[in-house]
């Protein structure tokens, strides 16, 4: 009996992000399986965010369904041997989809190429969805390379570069807390991008601290540096690493929109162009607070930035929270508290509560990749 392959009952369903590489892989892995793949982008439909949490426990994207039968994330795919996978295939091309299958909103196809009026937060994710149309065209489909070159010729870019140039237009001081998160955190890692492909990656120490401190845009008036951004706008105006002075002197008028205290959240939302970062998103002010937290949470479940070694009594740690240890209460106790507060439900955060109750525990710090993922 030869089976009818074309006929499909059911569907996978896919959650995810633009430019994603997890995501990215994922999808690779599904299209060579024969089956229909419906990928919703949690960023232009926010409001299933909250579903999506209550029906896997997660935050974090991608997020997999087989008809109603969840599968994980991408390393849960990669991780299922032939036949449970053909099992998974099998039901979607036999079963229909049920009322209780995963949510899917309806699509809004409309690709709007009008000028943006100046306001802040629609131009920041303006910006921010034409870098990551530009990182789904040109990562390697692991994720692990990007094709700068080819990016760099992309009509995309071409796109980008002039609706860069509205930046200045933008009026700063009328904005709120979380709007000036969501606008510079999006602008932060928009100018990142911009600057590598047109000056090239910073491959020392040297070059990472010039490029950080001479690549800016010109936004309300204002030249605004990267350091500018991170330490000044979005610190509070506190001194960055080996900085000997804070940002902003007090007659500087960009400390008017400076945030009036330091948020320790946005240092899993800033993508240096580092592997060592954490993944570029688009965030916008509805939720900011909500998002920040989902992205610390993404972050710390990942064993490249956080291990609890419970036979050694031990907690490795990102860099990152070495850098700015400040930000996250000075001292061990309290930065292992706050790591512990932000944690999902995991064992890994049940492995850290067992430690934090039983006595003292050795805080040490994870080597960083500073490598760029570049093809080059």
């Amino acid at each position: 009996m030869v089976e009818d392959r074309t006929i499909m009952r059911g569907r996978v369903t896919v959650y995810s992000v633009p430019g994603c590489p997890h995501c990215i892989q994922a999808k690779a892995t599904l299209s060579t399986l024969g089956v229909p793949v419906c990928d919703v982008d949690v960023n232009k439909h926010r409001e299933i965010r909250a579903q999506l949490k209550e029906l896997t426990g997660r935050s974090t994207v991608p997020q997999i369904f087989f008809n109603n039968m969840y599968v994980g994330n991408n390393e849960d795919l990669q991780k299922l041997d032939p036949e449970q996978l053909e099992r998974l295939v099998l039901s979607v091309r036999q079963e229909p989809m049920s009322l209780d299958a995963p949510p899917v909103p309806g699509e809004n196809n409309l690709d709007s190429d009008g000028e943006i009026d100046g306001a802040a937060c629609e131009l920041s994710e303006a910006l921010r969805n034409l870098i990551l149309k530009l990182y789904s065209d040109h990562l390697s489909e692991d994720g692990k390379t990007v094709d700068y070159k080819a990016m760099s010729r992309s009509l995309y870019f071409e796109r980008y570069c002039d609706l860069a140039v509205q930046l200045q237009r933008v009026e700063l001081l009328s904005l709120s807390r979380e709007e000036k998160l969501a606008f510079f955190i999006n602008v932060y890692n928009a100018l990142v991008i911009h600057g590598n492909l047109r000056l090239g990656f910073p491959k020392n120490i040297w070059q990472r601290y010039r490029f950080f401190n001479y690549v800016s845009y010109f936004i309300g008036g204002q030249v605004f540096t990267l350091q500018d951004i991170e330490n000044g706008v979005l610190r509070g105006n506190r001194k960055g690493v080996a900085q000997l002075l804070k940002p902003f002197s007090r007659n500087d008028p960009r400390l008017q929109v400076a945030l009036p205290d330091v948020e320790p959240l946005i240092h899993f939302a800033l993508n240096c162009g580092a592997k060592g970062c954490p993944p570029i998103k688009t965030y916008t002010p509805q939720d900011i607070d909500s998002q920040l937290r989902a992205a610390a949470e993404a972050f710390l479940e990942n064993d490249d930035s956080c291990v609890i070694d419970s036979v050694r009594r031990e907690v490795k740690l990102s860099q990152i929270f070495k850098w700015y240890k400040t930000d996250f209460g000075g001292t061990d106790e309290k930065l292992l508290n706050w790591v512990f507060e932000h944690m999902g439900a995991s064992q890994k955060k049940r492995n850290l509560q067992t430690l934090l109750s039983d006595g003292k525990v050795k805080v040490s710090y994870l080597p960083y990749d500073w490598s760029i993922n570049s093809t080059d």
